[in-house]
């Protein structure tokens, strides 16, 4: 068996905004592409909160992971992730609890601790300068108000409390690795917005600690992937995610924009360099460039299961990517995958 066989595929999604479109279309297209990747095998598709960012639809995370669910029958559905310091933890108890009584067996609730968006949104969230720094302590309090309720408990989740919804906790830097390692958790790593911070996978591995949710680590990595059928026309597609992240350092987040046929005059020197740093991880090319990149990634990391993000501002060609990675998967030759 191949590594690519071998390592499960999922895929995380912000329900882009793009240029022209709106809200109500990204969910359709969010929606559409989660039932294409449960047909061709993918096994989880989980949604991120982000608030106050132009572009990224996803903000009411639990509600669009139930309307995918609602529209999908065998895809594990959730959260990539929750910032749990924006809520209350019996909320989110309540929230996944709910998702789960729906659509048991099938709920995934993935924690971060960042904000998810700027300082001024920080603060319309109610939400404090080192609420980041609470993260441990909220963490158990969700984790308590979801295992089986104790006699005389006076709080309970109601949906909730005594499901079985698997919860992960995700980062970009080596805290929730090291979290995630002490409590025997599922962690996944942000590699598609922070490459530099994949030792923090290692680290997750050395200090886990078996748990009865986890006898041996699982850890899971995030990459960008834009593939297409040739490496010309996948370099010219990724330019959508470049224009992302350029307007993203410029502090002017934008919709989704068309590629364009040259970066050049899009950015100075030093903008070029950050944009690359940012997506230094990316894997842009056709299926044999594509296929060698999953597999480089996966020997490096020695991911258990890869998430993969793609930016496109067609529907079309983000389904064509996803469509080209499963066939890849599938054990299909480069040549089958262009056909």
């Amino acid at each position: 068996m191949t590594e690519l066989a071998r390592v499960p595929f999922s895929v995380l999604d912000l329900a882009p905004i793009v240029q022209g479109g709106d809200a109500a279309a990204a969910f359709r297209n969010t929606v559409d592409l989660a039932q294409h990747v449960e047909r061709w095998g993918y096994r989880r598709f989980w949604l991120a909160e982000h608030h106050n960012i132009t572009g990224v639809a996803s903000s009411a995370t639990a509600v669009i992971i139930g309307q995918v669910a609602a529209h999908t029958s065998t895809l594990r559905v959730g959260s990539g992730g929750i910032m749990l310091p924006n809520h209350a933890p019996l909320i989110i108890a309540e929230q996944f609890g709910t998702l789960e009584s729906l659509f048991p067996g099938r709920i995934d609730l993935g924690l971060g601790r960042a904000p998810g968006s700027d300082g001024a949104t920080q603060q319309a969230l109610r939400r404090g300068p080192r609420s980041g720094l609470e993260f441990p302590a909220l963490l158990d309090e969700l984790r308590f108000l979801l295992a089986p309720a104790q006699p005389g408990q006076a709080v309970r989740a109601i949906p909730g409390a005594g499901l079985d919804i698997p919860i992960w906790l995700l980062g970009s830097s080596d805290f929730s690795a090291r979290l995630a390692a002490e409590l025997g958790l599922p962690f996944s790593f942000a590699g598609h917005f922070s490459p530099e911070g994949m030792a923090a996978m290692r680290l997750y591995r050395h200090l886990f600690k078996p748990s009865a949710t986890l006898a041996r680590p699982y850890a899971m990595i995030g990459v960008p992937v834009i593939a297409a059928d040739t490496d010309e026309q996948a370099r010219y597609l990724a330019t959508t995610q470049q224009l992302k992240f350029l307007s993203l350092i410029r502090g002017n987040r934008l919709p989704l924009q068309p590629p364009v046929d040259s970066m050049d005059g899009q950015w100075n020197e030093w903008e070029r360099e950050a944009v690359g740093q940012k997506l230094a991880a990316a894997i842009v090319g056709g299926p044999d460039t594509v296929k060698q990149g999953l597999q480089d990634l996966i020997a490096r990391t020695e991911a258990d299961e890869v998430m993969i993000v793609s930016d496109f501002y067609r529907h079309a060609d983000r389904l064509r990517s996803y469509e080209i990675l499963a066939s890849l998967k599938s054990g299909g030759t480069a040549e089958q995958a262009a056909a």
